[in-house]
């Protein structure tokens, strides 16, 4: 045998055995693989309960009420008799405009009363006398009807200086300007010496009452339509506005909330923002809230009677957007299910259709396994947030 048959012979048996021990190491490691256990995945089983669902929105304080006091008669201020920035009481006495030419408005006002009595009296007299001539017949009828009509115009005159005495005492009584409501009173814009004007446009302070107050809350218009359309659902029950109760936070309060109640929800939506305004009513006796300050509010607006709760760490999302979450089945295989969430709830999402009771959701291993693949599963208990939390 030449060298060069030899050659080729050996190269023959080499390659053949190079590819006899790649198949032999193919075929050992597709039984290496069919023989490797199912991964381990921790599962919940999915349970329902009553929950109160709060949501926590924004809000700006604002006062109860809001008074601007301005002068009802022109004048001189001659007394400021009240504190910034301190409480007021309705009817109290603010400022004292000089009262000398509405004084002598009534003492005219006093006079013309009494000048026009006194020509009543002697006109009713006169009407009296002229009666009985008329009945033996010695006036005529029209002198007794002359005489008449001056004792009634008598009488009407008198009800008009009535009516100028009444409005000088009103006039006098404006001198005095009074707190129309009970609250704090601001900065005022006017000091003694000052000349002021009846009902004229500059205010010469601000009453606001603080105790109660309102909180103005915003809510998205889209958020508040998925919230309704949620509350179709059987197993949700929504609170009425009037019933809702509300917890407002500030950077100081933030371990004690003060708890007020809902008021109304306005009918518009806000061109600019899209939301909602909603109006609540919270007591402020400590004055810690003041009006014009930004707070956290959150509202108990929907009771869950059947609530689905799944960690949020369990819940992801395919190409569409869509809720998924992994569940094994009674035969341990894997399947994908799109759910429906409500909105979070502490680490939880609420979910609302997808998953049943009783089903088993796959919250740690996910990422070693895939739909239609075989695990072997322990179910773990699911740490439920308590119904005064969120």
């Amino acid at each position: 045998m030449s060298n060069s048959m030899f050659q080729k012979s050996l190269i023959g048996i080499v390659l053949g055995s190079t590819l006899l021990a790649g198949c032999n190491d193919s075929t050992q490691t597709a039984t290496d693989a069919s023989q490797m256990p199912p991964p381990e995945v921790d599962t919940i089983k999915v349970v329902e309960q009553t929950i109160h669902l709060k949501t926590a929105l924004p809000g700006r304080t604002s006062a109860f009420r809001i008074a601007e006091v301005r002068p009802q008669v022109s004048g001189i201020i001659t007394k400021r008799l009240f504190k910034e920035g301190s409480e007021v009481k309705a009817g109290q006495v603010l400022y004292q405009i000089s009262p000398a030419t509405y004084e002598a408005a009534v003492a005219n006002a006093k006079a013309g009363l009494a000048k026009a009595k006194n020509n009543e009296e002697s006109s009713r007299q006169k009407e009296q006398r002229y009666q009985r001539l008329l009945k033996v017949s010695a006036v005529s009828q029209q002198e007794y009807d002359d005489v008449k009509a001056s004792w009634l115009q008598a009488k009407a005159d008198v009800d008009v200086e009535k009516a100028l005495l009444d409005s000088a005492l009103i006039n006098l009584r404006y001198t005095q300007i009074r707190a129309p409501i009970t609250g704090l009173i601001g900065i005022s814009s006017f000091t003694e010496g000052a000349l002021v004007t009846a009902e004229q446009a500059n205010v010469l302070a601000v009453i606001q009452q603080i105790d109660p107050l309102y909180v103005d809350i915003h809510q998205s218009s889209s958020a508040l339509a998925k919230l309704r359309k949620s509350i179709s659902a059987d197993n949700l029950h929504s609170n009425p506005t009037s019933s809702l109760t509300v917890d407002v936070f500030t950077d100081e309060t933030t371990d004690k909330p003060i708890t007020g109640k809902m008021k109304f929800s306005d009918v518009t939506v806000d061109s600019g923002t899209g939301n909602i305004t909603m109006r609540a009513i919270v007591p402020n006796k400590d004055r810690n809230l003041l009006p014009g300050l930004f707070v956290k509010a959150e509202l108990n607006e929907v009771t869950l009677n059947k609530a689905i709760l799944i960690p949020q760490e369990a819940v992801s999302h395919d190409p569409k957007g869509n809720a998924i979450v992994l569940t094994v089945n009674q035969q341990n295989i894997v399947e994908s299910k799109i759910v429906t969430t409500v909105q979070s709830y502490k680490n939880q999402w609420v979910v609302s259709s997808g998953v049943e009771p009783g089903e088993q959701v796959i919250v740690r291993g996910f990422q070693s396994t895939q739909p239609s693949a075989s695990v072997h599963f322990t179910t773990v208990e699911q740490v439920l947030p308590q119904n005064n939390q969120q």
